[in-house]
C-alpha cells in the first residue's frame, strides 16, 4: 500500500476537484488528498448512516460526487471504458479538463481495457489511463500474461501517446503525470502511462505469495526500492521534514483514526427499505414483491438478521 498511496498523492497533487476519478479500490490516497475525511472513510467502511452510499456496497468501495470520484465498483477494469465516457462529455462540454483511471497490469488482460483504449483513441477522449504494473496479478507474472514489451505498446497500438516511468520514482511520476494532463487537456488526446513497481505484499489476506515469489525479492524491494523512504530522504535532506514531525503526525492521526472508528461504529445503520429505494421513480411490482418477501423472512427467522438494521 505505500507504492500505491504514494502513486496516489503524487498523481493527484495538482489535479483539482473538477478532474473525474474512476479508481479501483486500491486508491484511497486520491479521496485523501482531495479532502474525503478519515470519518468519511470510516462511516463507508461501517455502512452507518452517513455512509453516501446507504451501506449498499462492500467495504473500500468508496465515492464521492463532491469530489468528483465515481464510486468503486469491484469487477476488474470494469472503470477503464467509464473513464472514457467522462472525459468524452467533457469534451463535447468543452472543458479545460480530463478524467484519470487507475488499473493494474491484470487489468489489462481484460476486455474492457482494450475496448476502452480504442474507444478513447476513436474519439479523441482527454483520458489518461493510468496503468500500475506491479509485475503481479495476483500470482501470474506479467510474463504469463503477455508477450508484449509491458503495456506501453499495447497504448502505441491503439494510436495512444504512452509513457513508461519509474513508478517508485516520485517525482518522476509527478512529472510525467503533469505532461499527460497537459497532453490530454492542450490537444484533446488520451494518454496512457505505465509506471513500473513492485507488489511488496501479499495480494490480499488470503493470499500467500511466499509460495510464488523469493521472500528475499520481496524484501529487497520493501527495504532499497520504497517509494515512501526515497521520497522522505529527499524532502529530509531539503530540510522540509524531520523525524519529530514524522512521529507527530503519526500520533495525531492514529488517535484521529480511532476517534473515527468509534463515531461510525456507535452511527445507527440504514434500514432494509434503502435496498430497494434510488433506482426507480416508482417502485415496480417486481421490487415491492421482493421486498415483501425479504421482510417475510426476517419475520420468519429473525435471529438470523443483525439486530442493528432496522427492517
Amino acid at each position: 500500500m505505500l507504492v500505491l498511496n504514494s502513486i496516489d498523492f503524487t498523481c493527484f497533487s495538482f489535479l483539482g476537484r473538477k478532474f473525474w476519478s474512476q479508481m479501483k479500490y486500491r486508491e484511497p490516497g486520491v479521496l485523501l488528498w482531495r479532502g474525503f475525511t478519515l470519518q468519511e472513510f470510516a462511516n463507508q467502511l461501517f455502512g452507518n448512516k452517513l455512509d453516501y452510499g446507504k451501506g449498499r456496497q462492500m467495504p473500500i468501495h468508496y465515492g464521492s460526487n463532491r469530489l468528483n470520484y465515481f464510486t468503486v465498483s469491484s469487477p476488474i477494469a470494469t472503470q477503464l471504458p467509464q473513464a472514457v465516457g467522462a472525459a468524452y462529455s467533457l469534451k463535447m462540454d468543452k472543458k479545460k479538463a480530463c478524467a484519470i483511471t487507475y488499473f493494474g497490469d491484470g487489468g489489462t488482460s481484460e476486455g474492457d481495457f482494450h475496448a476502452a483504449l480504442n474507444f478513447a483513441a476513436v474519439t479523441e477522449a482527454p483520458v489518461i489511463f493510468f496503468c500500475r504494473n506491479n509485475g503481479w496479478a495476483i500470482s501470474t507474472p506479467t510474463a504469463e500474461q503477455f508477450r508484449s514489451d509491458g503495456v506501453v505498446t499495447r497504448g502505441q497500438a491503439y494510436g495512444i501517446r504512452s509513457i513508461r516511468v519509474d513508478g517508485n520514482d516520485t517525482l518522476a511520476v509527478y512529472s510525467a503525470v503533469h505532461t499527460a494532463r497537459e497532453m490530454a487537456i492542450t490537444e484533446g488526446r488520451p494518454i496512457l502511462i505505465e509506471a513500473m513497481t513492485y507488489r511488496v505484499g501479499h495480494h490480499s489476506t488470503s493470499d500467500d505469495s511466499t509460495k510464488y515469489r523469493p521472500a528475499d525479492e520481496m524484501e529487497h524491494w520493501r527495504t532499497a526500492r520504497d517509494p515512501v523512504s526515497r521520497y522522505r530522504k529527499w524532502v529530509q535532506g531539503n530540510g522540509w521534514w524531520c523525524d519529530t514531525q514524522e512521529s507527530e503526525l503519526r500520533n495525531n492521526v492514529r488517535q484521529e483514526l480511532l476517534q473515527a472508528i468509534q463515531v461510525a461504529e456507535r452511527m445507527p445503520k440504514h434500514g432494509l427499505a434503502e435496498l430497494f429505494t434510488d433506482v426507480y421513480d416508482q417502485m415496480p411490482s417486481n421490487l415491492r414483491e421482493q421486498e415483501r418477501s425479504l421482510l417475510d423472512t426476517i419475520k420468519k427467522h429473525p435471529a438470523e438478521y443483525p439486530a442493528d438494521v432496522p427492517a
